[in-house]
Order: structure tokens, then sequence, then C-alpha cells
């Protein structure tokens, strides 16, 4: 078996060895927030080993013990949610598109998991799903949200869309910019192939409190989160907002 297909087969068993258990939990009403953060945390670190990927982390002295966030950072690989998770090591979901929440079992088990499903057609409830989960979990558990919507095939930072800033600021929750650079060389948007031995850098910057700018200044929320995340990106041209 060619290097990247042996590297994407294992990844997908790392996928379904911690998907299964937590289905069966699911269906049983068993699931736990505890056991699941030990399954993503198992699971991200071992596609990252079996990327050889190396991490370089800045900033963690932003993050507050029992604090819970809502993660935005550059996305430009599906190798940027392990990174995440290796790098930040604190308790996190992703919010994903409703159209995953529809396979058989799965849909399930993600929501009793905490994963928040986002309904573009219908905002207040994807508004409504994360203040649930933020509630009936933990309140240091933090979401993460692409604000791009898609990964980057270019390495600029794309036009960020605003739903993930009003769930901020109806949710209460501080916006915790992270900028990443190098999962894209692992693996590039729309190819196949994995390069082994990278460095993914991550840096972690200081929280922004939506609070503080209120519905009426969204615009310059985003731009403060924008410019947070490219201020550590390499020098590219960036795309219009």
């Amino acid at each position: 078996m060619a290097p990247s297909l042996k590297i994407i087969a294992l990844a997908a068993f790392e996928t379904l060895r911690v998907s299964l258990p937590t289905i069966v939990d699911a269906a049983r009403g068993a699931v736990s927030a505890e056991v699941c953060n030990e399954r993503l945390d198992s699971w991200s670190r071992q596609l990252l080993n079996e990327a050889s990927i190396y991490l370089d982390v800045q900033g963690r002295e932003h993050l507050m013990p029992g604090q819970g966030y809502i993660v935005m950072s550059n996305h430009q690989s599906s190798y940027d949610i392990p990174v995440l998770f290796q790098a930040l090591r604190i308790p996190m979901r992703m919010a994903a598109k409703k159209e995953i929440f529809r396979i058989p079992l799965m849909g399930r088990a993600m929501r009793a998991a905490g994963f928040v499903e986002v309904d573009r057609q219908n905002r207040l409830g994807a508004i409504e799903t994360l203040v649930k989960m933020h509630e009936r979990l933990h309140k240091s558990m933090s979401v993460w949200i692409a604000p791009e919507g898609k990964r980057s095939r270019t390495g600029c930072l794309g036009p960020f869309k605003r739903g993930g800033f009003r769930l901020a600021m109806l949710s209460g929750m501080q916006i915790l910019p992270v900028t990443i650079d190098g999962t894209r060389r692992t693996l590039p948007a729309g190819r196949l192939t994995v390069c082994r031995g990278n460095t993914a850098r991550v840096t972690i910057s200081a929280p922004i409190d939506p609070a503080s700018y209120g519905p009426e200044r969204i615009n310059h929320l985003i731009a403060d989160v924008r410019d947070a995340i490219e201020l550590h990106l390499p020098a590219l041209p960036s795309l219009a907002t």
C-alpha cells in the first residue's frame, strides 16, 4: 500500500475506533463527556503520530483553566482538528453542518457527545443548540468554529462568515483566536497525498469578549478576530472580506 493511502487508512481506522464505542454509548443513553474527551485526545494524538506532525505551540498562557471558549481558527487542512486538540489540550467539540448528523446512529452519538449541529437555514436553532450544549455538558467545554466555512486551497485567509460571531454574542462565551500554519503542507485541501514530517505551528491569541462589542459592532468584532488570526500567518495576500 502506498504511504499516503496507508496513513489515510490508519486515520479512518482510528476514527472508527473511537466512534463505534460512542455510538454504542449513545444507544444505551450512557455518553460521558469525560470519556469522549479521552477518546478525542487518543484519536487526535494517534493521527498526529501517524503523519509525523510536530507541534510548535505559542500562547498557551492565554488559556484560563476551567474556561470554555468559542475557538476560531483559520482552516487549511483536515489535520487542523487533531492539531487543535493536541495544541490546546482543552475539552472541545466542533460545530458541524447538519447533513453529518443525518448519518444513521452517528448523528445521535455526535449530539450526545456534545457536537454542535449547525443549520445554515436556521440560525436561531444553532444558537439554541450551542447554549444547551454549554449548559448541559460543562462550562469548561469549548467549541471550534472555522469562520471561513471551508478549507483554504491557497493558504490565504478567506472571507469570514457571520454565523459563528452571532453564536458567540448570544452564548456569552469568549472567542479564542487561534492561528494554524503548516497543516496544509501535510494534507492540502482537495488532495489525498499525505506528506509526513512537517511542523504545525499553532499560535493562541488573547481571548476576545463579544459582549464588549454588541450586535451593532459585529463587523468590528469580525475584523479584530480576523486580525488576530492573520497576524501570525506567513505573509501571503489575503482575500477581501
